[in-house]
């Protein structure tokens, strides 16, 4: 009986753990720049926020204590790129994700996906996915990106997200990120 629990709980774990794994292939591609910001990082730059008297630092702070991680995928690559359509694709299809939102502008397209959290007001996970980007007039660097991937993972207040949003000089699409 012991030597199946041990199977089953070695079976599972990979479950478990569903959103990072799929995505965590990219870390370590040459083909794929990759930002990775953990709770530490962002319990820094939480404390940091909160020592100011400046409210929309205030704002930022109280956001990122219900993050848990961010993790950024950029590639320039086709082949790469193809893969990670076929991820996210894979990841929403085996996760509970719904679509909060998509824009496309000519070949770029955007789209941002939720999983609910505690209430309407919270989400546990929040993906973007942005591709076709390779013949905008974008250059960083040198280099003109083909696809971005954004997870951030938490307990994340969309209201709080919203306000912030307001305050930037962002399309007015995006400021609508904290209503259903």
């Amino acid at each position: 009986m012991r030597k199946f629990s041990l199977v089953v709980a070695i079976v599972l774990v990979p479950f478990f753990g569903l959103a990072q794994s799929m995505f965590d292939k990219y870390e370590d591609m040459d083909k794929v720049g990759t930002v990775v910001v953990n709770k530490g990082m962002i319990n820094l730059v939480s404390k940091i926020g909160s020592m100011t008297d400046d409210p929309e630092a205030q704002d930022f702070a109280e956001v990122a204590k219900g993050i848990k991680g961010i993790k950024v995928f950029i590639t320039e690559d086709k082949a790469v790129s193809a893969d990670m359509t076929s991820t996210v694709k894979k990841y929403l299809r085996k996760s509970s994700m719904e679509e909060l939102m998509r824009v496309k502008d000519k070949d770029v397209n955007v789209k941002f996906y939720i999983k609910e959290g505690k209430d309407a007001d919270h989400v546990k996970e929040l993906l973007m996915f942005v591709s076709g980007m390779k013949n905008m007039d974008v250059d960083v660097h040198g280099r003109k990106f083909e696809t971005v991937l954004v997870s951030m993972t938490g307990n994340i207040d969309l209201n709080k997200i919203g306000q912030i949003t307001n305050k930037m000089n962002l399309p007015e699409e995006l400021n609508k990120a904290g209503k259903k």
